[in-house]
């Protein structure tokens, strides 16, 4: 997959180690997030987050990609291709810069992304933390729905939604 493929409007490119201190000045405008989903992000956390990868999954799946206009990053996204099965892309994280949010910028990604996606998945997956009513409401806003699975973690618990593209 070539990540420029996921959007007409932004320069689209996997981030790298260089990127990480303009990733976190992104992630450290958006508190309300990690109020929801503790520890607050840091360059190690991120760095780590970069390379995560879910069970049986490898470094070839997985897309840390940032959607650029010019120099500025608008949105970042982990993509896991294929998980849980061959058929769905998983959508790890999404967070579009302070910035520029509330004007259509995060829908207007995620349409072309899953547009781009359709050509190759019948599904998309992805969790957000229960209670981070703002999460809820743009993932549902983009069409995804809860399937019913509650995931546990030790500081928050994750609801799994999907949408079939």
């Amino acid at each position: 997959m070539n990540p420029q493929n996921l959007s007409h409007s932004y320069a689209v490119r996997k981030l790298t180690e260089q990127d990480l201190p303009r990733l976190l000045t992104l992630c450290e405008q958006n508190p309300q997030y990690y109020r929801h989903c503790p520890p607050n992000a840091s360059l190690s956390s991120l760095q780590e987050d970069m390379t995560a990868l879910p069970p049986q999954k490898t470094v070839d799946d997985k897309y840390y990609i940032g959607f650029f206009d010019g120099d500025t990053l608008i949105a970042v996204m982990d993509l896991i291709l294929q998980y849980p099965n061959e058929e769905t892309a998983f959508i790890g994280f999404f967070m579009v810069n302070a910035k520029n949010q509330g004007c259509g910028i995060g829908s207007q990604i995620i349409s072309e992304v899953f547009s781009y996606l359709k050509q190759s998945f019948s599904s998309v997956r992805l969790g957000y933390v229960k209670g981070n009513k703002q999460a809820e409401q743009f993932w549902k806003k983009n069409g995804l729905d809860p399937t019913g699975v509650v995931t546990e973690e030790e500081l928050y618990d994750i609801v799994v939604m999907e949408t079939a593209l």
